[in-house]
């Protein structure tokens, strides 16, 4: 990345060299956005903002581990100019084990990752969107953080396996993003979680079942939310159907 932030509209989107953090940078720089492509490996880092630069997009790699400090200091401390902020990486943690299995180490490293890294990024990056005359933060959450899913006798969540980490911590990120929504209304800077739906990559291949939805498709709720004009809704929770009950 260069040392000078671009005067346009600037996007971070952390966790993007593959899946839907990808083609949320692709859709972005389709806005006409220069995108930060997060990365915590630079050579894939910058082999995916290779190929949306070769569609034609302004995106630049920068090199960022949300569970690291020292990378998330020196791309704030890099940047001069942030509008948008979708904090998009995360992990799933152990798939399968009930809560009564489940290690603490487990439930502490999917925390570190998906609410923690969220914490930090954003507080790191608040100076820049402060100064932004249209901020807009965008948590990539999921359908498994409702609770009224997993409590709805009618909804198909609530027969699924119970978990102690990953849909826990989509829950626990909804709370985070609503308290920000709440923080930061003063300072005209929209906050809100997005439920992209279960997509074929990286974090579902273990699944045992097939899911033909794309990334491509999971990306456009969060494209949506980080364009959002000044009327736009803050501290609420979105899928491509509307509000996701919490």
């Amino acid at each position: 990345m260069t040392d000078k932030t671009p005067d346009k509209t600037t996007a971070l989107v952390t966790g993007a060299n593959k899946g839907i953090g990808y083609e949320v940078a692709a859709g972005l720089a389709r806005e006409g956005m220069t995108v930060l492509l997060g990365s915590r490996d630079r050579e894939r880092g910058e082999d995916a903002a290779a190929r949306l630069r070769a569609a034609g997009g302004d995106v630049r790699t920068i090199v960022l581990d949300v569970t690291d400090p020292a990378t998330i200091e020196a791309a704030a401390a890099a940047l001069t100019r942030l509008d948008v902020l979708v904090n998009n990486a995360g992990i799933s943690g152990p798939v399968g084990r009930p809560p009564g299995a489940t290690p603490p180490q487990d439930l502490r490293d999917v925390f570190e990752t998906n609410i923690i890294g969220v914490l930090m990024v954003t507080n790191a990056m608040l100076p820049l969107l402060r100064r932004s005359s249209a901020a807009r933060i965008v948590n990539v959450s999921s359908g498994v953080g409702s609770l009224a899913h997993h409590t709805d006798p009618d909804h198909y969540m609530s027969g699924l396996p119970p978990m102690a980490t990953y849909p826990v911590s989509k829950t626990a990120l909804n709370a985070l993003t609503v308290q920000y929504a709440k923080e930061l209304r003063k300072d005209g800077i929209l906050v809100n979680a997005a439920a992209p739906g279960a997509c074929a990559t990286d974090l579902t291949k273990d699944l045992p079942y097939k899911i033909t939805r794309t990334a491509a498709d999971g990306a456009a709720i969060i494209v949506r939310l980080a364009t959002l004009g000044p009327d736009g809704p803050t501290g609420g929770f979105y899928d491509d159907e509307g509000t996701v009950p919490w």
